[in-house]
């Protein structure tokens, strides 16, 4: 890898490869299974973001709230023989671990993970199962399209976003998993190879001015939010500062003089990326 790839492999990286026949099986499971996706975390997302539980702390699918916990299995996983042979084999100390399924159309916002958890090193694995070329992540001003036949790592303490923007739906199991000698045995050869990290183009001052100013012509005609919106998929077109989205936002509702949508803005700054207040 060269040094930016070496540099962001930091932050999300591919581990081992997953046997085709299996992932397939995994795939079907989880494709069919009767799940009860909730959307959890509104404030993180655009909605059209859906999770459920295959290992957590009651056993119960619909609780999707993670946090530290000895995970054991719920009555879901229980139903997806495959998945859960895949999930032992793996002989991993399990945190939580849950179906991930993004809609098109759908963003979860610039955030941080992990840090309202107890300080226990902790990582969080992916495996793709359902994607399309216009899903990707975005970490360290790099576009990342995740893509199926590995077990991915991403750092999710690192300010990251995640879009699918025209669909089919983004199915992923996530394993957030506490750090053993397993876990590092998995994790002992990443990678990022250059097919699937994209560097996003830097946005002067002049194209954010813009942008600015079209934010501020749709919300004097009463479209607030979607100029909230078109800001805030500013992070997986360019290379940002971290927040820089937030800011524009708030700096957009001082210009219409709304002071209140302002200060809820850079709340909502602080807490999505765990800023000291």
């Amino acid at each position: 890898m060269d040094s930016t790839l070496t540099a962001l492999a930091g932050q999300i990286a591919q581990l081992d490869a997953v046997d085709s026949a299996h992932l397939e099986r995994i795939r079907h499971e989880a494709l069919t299974a009767h799940a009860p996706w909730k959307e959890e975390y509104g404030a993180y997302q655009s909605g059209g973001w859906w999770t459920t539980s295959l290992m957590n702390a009651s056993g119960d699918a619909a609780d999707v709230t993670i946090g530290d916990c000895a995970a054991r299995p719920t009555d879901l996983l229980g139903r997806m023989p495959a998945t859960a042979a895949f999930l032992a084999g793996l002989g991993l100390h399990f945190m939580w671990v849950r179906l991930a399924r993004l809609e098109g159309n759908a963003f979860l916002w610039e955030h941080r993970d992990y840090n309202e958890l107890h300080q226990v090193e902790r990582h969080r694995l992916h495996v793709p199962l359902h994607t399309n070329r216009s899903a990707f992540l975005v970490t360290g001003s790099t576009k990342v399209h995740m893509t199926g036949g590995r077990i991915w790592r991403l750092t999710p303490t690192y300010a990251h976003g995640v879009c699918n923007l025209l669909g089919p739906d983004r199915i992923h199991l996530i394993a957030d998993v506490y750090a053993d000698d397993a876990y590092r045995h998995l994790a002992r050869r990443p990678a990022l190879s250059p097919t699937v990290a994209e560097p996003l183009p830097v946005a002067d001052q002049n194209i954010l001015a813009a942008r600015l100013e079209s934010a501020r012509t749709m919300a004097t005609l009463g479209y607030t939010e979607a100029a909230e919106r078109m800001l805030l998929r500013l992070f997986y077109t360019y290379a940002l500062p971290e927040g820089t989205a937030y800011d524009l936002i708030a700096e957009l509702h001082t210009s219409l003089g709304d002071m209140e949508a302002a200060t809820r803005w850079e709340a909502a700054k602080r807490r999505l990326l765990a800023l000291p207040a």
